[in-house]
């Protein structure tokens, strides 16, 4: 029959152990209810003996009677001081960062699990002045591939990896103002090339710049901004007594002049302007304007012929030469209609019914057309004080480009008529055209360079031969990207 109780003193101190009770004997349906404390004396049930002899915290097993800290799962480590350096961290690891002498780079680690942490915190309060970056190391950083800059003193954050596609998110941040590395604007449109620090899009027809996103960082000069270079078609010629072609309108902003212009995240239309066409008659067209954004500069006027006005324009046309029948007419004025600073000048006056009919120089965008009895053409504008980059500040050596535009100018005005038969007047520099000489040898009158908007070249007497027609325009926009 089953022992039912046990008396009191039935057994001796210490003549009961564990040879003597098999193996299995104690079952729990053998026990009602549980053992009171009393039963029991200290140390008889070792935790080893137990069924469940461990606990877990944090997906880490502890054994009964062991430790464990309870807490944010990070090991702070020692400082790490900038001094231009970077560092790698690990999965785990807090990080105090001096950046009193110099910046500093602390890279993620390459690899990484969910629920990962990094700790950081701004160990001598001068994120401020030498930043801390965050490398993503190929991970993204709250959902974008970029590193994180740090800038502002105090801060204190906990990265946590969640996955691809947010990669690293910022789980605890304080005193953090920007959580992302510099960007620049990013865009397309037109033939693109680099200068040092600087994309420059070069359209030399009608097109399109799309700006698809813009940059984080904003010093004063703003890299939101790009500097600009719009250039109309320049004025055609005629072959009656002709003044030259004035040059297109030449418009630049630079935003180190505080003149370039704010881009926004969107598409931008451009205009280039074509040359108007030259004329054996007195009907020489004027040039088209071209066209970015807010800024538009005008074409420029068609040269004046026999009895025919120079026309006005971005640099107007040069007036004809008189003879003795018909006065020497007016030239074209330029900067029409007036912009700030101006986009070009007046044409030149032509020679006196008693002088060699010799028509008057057209406008370039740096000088005024001249009178006769030089009547060359205005000067084109060099752009290269203006952006600070030389010798070319939009074209690199192997892009080829035709005529002055290589050494930085543009639309330069075509020269009037020369007087005797044969000889020629050159063109303004920055692509103007030639002015003919008339019969019976004649000089054909050159036209304006293809796309640095220079005026046409005005021919005296063609006997059916045209005066130069005007070059076409072009639309630069340059802008930093790095």
């Amino acid at each position: 029959m089953a022992l039912t109780k046990l008396p009191k003193n039935a057994f001796g101190t210490g003549s009961v152990d564990d040879s003597k009770i098999e193996d299995g004997t104690i079952q729990n349906q053998e026990l009602a209810g549980s053992l009171s404390e009393d039963k029991l004396a200290t140390g008889t049930i070792e935790n080893a003996s137990l069924s469940n002899s461990t606990i877990t915290i944090n997906g880490t097993s502890i054994s009964l009677g062991g430790s464990s800290s309870v807490g944010v799962d990070v090991n702070w480590q020692s400082v790490i001081t900038g001094a231009g350096s970077s560092s790698t961290a690990v999965a785990g690891n807090g990080y105090f960062i001096d950046t009193t002498s110099n910046t500093h780079t602390l890279n993620l680690p390459a690899s990484a699990s969910l629920g990962d942490q990094i700790a950081i915190k701004d160990y001598a309060g001068t994120f401020a002045s030498n930043n801390l970056t965050i490398g993503r190391n190929g991970h993204n950083i709250q959902g974008v591939a970029n590193d994180s800059l740090i800038s502002t003193n105090r801060a204190s954050l906990l990265l946590v990896y969640v996955d691809s596609t947010k990669g690293w998110i910022y789980a605890e941040e304080s005193n953090v103002a920007d959580l992302q590395g510099p960007t620049f604007i990013t865009a397309t449109g037109g033939t693109i090339t680099t200068s040092g620090d600087y994309k420059i899009h070069s359209f030399t027809g009608d097109g399109c710049f799309v700006v698809s996103s813009l940059a984080n960082c904003l010093p004063a000069s703003g890299p939101n901004n790009v500097d600009y270079l719009v250039v109309a078609g320049g004025g055609g010629a005629s072959a009656e007594h002709a003044g030259g072609g004035g040059a297109g309108g030449a418009r630049i902003g630079a935003c180190t002049s505080c003149t370039g212009i704010t881009v926004t995240a969107t598409t931008y239309p451009v205009t280039v302007g074509g040359g108007g066409a030259g004329s054996v008659g007195p009907t020489a067209n004027p040039g088209s304007n071209s066209i970015f954004s807010t800024i538009t500069s005008t074409g420029g006027g068609r040269g004046g012929s026999y009895a025919v006005a120079g026309d006005p324009g971005g640099s107007g046309g040069g007036s004809a030469g008189g003879d003795s029948i018909v006065p020497t007419s007016s030239q074209g004025s330029g900067n029409t209609p007036p912009v700030s600073p101006p986009q070009g000048n007046p044409g030149g006056t032509g020679g006196p019914g008693s002088g060699p009919n010799a028509g008057g120089g057209g406008g370039g965008a740096n000088a005024a057309g001249g009178n006769w009895p030089s009547n060359n053409g205005g000067a084109g504008l060099d752009v290269t004080p203006v952006f600070g980059v030389a010798p070319q500040p939009f074209y690199q050596s192997d892009q080829p480009q035709a005529g002055p535009s290589s050494t930085g100018l543009f639309a330069g005005g075509g020269s009037g008529t020369s007087g005797p038969p044969g000889s020629v007047v050159p063109g303004g520099p920055g692509g103007g055209g030639d002015g003919g000489g008339g019969v019976p040898t004649s000089q054909p009158a050159g036209s304006g360079t293809a796309n640095t908007g220079g005026g046409g070249g005005g021919l005296r007497t063609g006997s059916g031969v045209s005066g130069g027609s005007g070059g076409k325009g072009i639309v630069v926009i340059r802008y930093k990207f790095q």
